[in-house]
């Protein structure tokens, strides 16, 4: 997976604007005195739960691991990081703290559908003084980290940023306040990223769209990830993941 920056091209009218210097590698300088946060939408891990479009292929229980690789994972990479890792949990009632190690932060989700409970996600971190949010879901353990890093720095000169994810969802959403941009959205469908794009638009707000990802959900996304742990060398970056999947190809 590719960790190049670009410069902050706010999305008008649907349109990306693509320049010969998009591409570029640059240096990315995060404000030190911004406190910002990287928050992780999970389920707790239960046989049935999670992941369950791959369940249907790989099993519920293999699915389970998975899953449980990937928290595993994002912790290892991110806990300790220079955004404060939080987790936004679902059930509220699950002992997800268990799951995660003894000092992660744990926030039960809140509301009764998904877009609500992001919109709650944002609301409740930033009400406590963050000044940046992130947000992803726990099925991209693999989101490089310089798109974090431009997420954030983007975030001084737009609204939104966006991470488009090649089912026409999104990986990532950031936003500095808590826009309801998800109110009406098709989430977890391919018109994800564009209805969200359009509530944006709607509301005047500026948008920056990082480089194209996919996030995990169904059995072509396996291939591509052991595509990534194969040859890209992310098997040291996710441990776990690439454990599960050495076990995988063995069974």
């Amino acid at each position: 997976m590719p960790g190049a920056t670009g410069p902050c091209v706010p999305i008008a009218d649907h349109r990306l604007l693509v320049t010969g210097s998009y591409w570029l590698l640059i240096t990315v300088k995060l404000n030190p005195s911004m406190r910002s946060a990287l928050v992780v939408m999970a389920r707790h891990p239960e046989d049935g739960a999670v992941k369950t479009r791959l369940a249907r292929v790989i099993g519920a229980a293999r699915a389970r691991l998975l899953y449980r690789a990937f928290l595993s994972d994002i912790e290892r990479r991110f806990a300790g990081g220079p955004r404060t890792l939080v987790w936004a949990y679902h059930p509220p009632e699950a002992p997800f703290a268990s799951v995660v190690g003894p000092q992660a932060r744990c926030l039960p989700q809140r509301g009764a559908d998904l877009a609500e409970r992001m919109h709650n996600g944002f609301r409740d971190v930033l009400a406590e003084g963050f000044d940046r949010v992130l947000m992803i879901g726990a099925d991209v353990p693999h989101v490089a980290g310089a798109w974090l890093d431009e997420a954030e720095a983007c975030l001084g000169s737009v609204d939104v940023v966006l991470g488009p994810s090649a089912d026409g969802g999104y990986y990532l959403v950031a936003m500095r306040a808590a826009h309801d941009i998800f109110r009406g959205v098709a989430l977890s469908t391919n018109r994800a990223l564009a209805e969200t794009m359009d509530e944006a638009n709607r509301r005047g707000l500026t948008v920056h769209l990082l480089p194209a990802s996919f996030d995990i959900d169904e059995a072509q996304d396996l291939d591509r990830l052991a595509r990534l742990l194969d040859h890209e060398g992310y098997d040291s970056v996710l441990p776990a993941t690439a454990g599960v999947m050495r076990n995988r190809k063995a069974n």
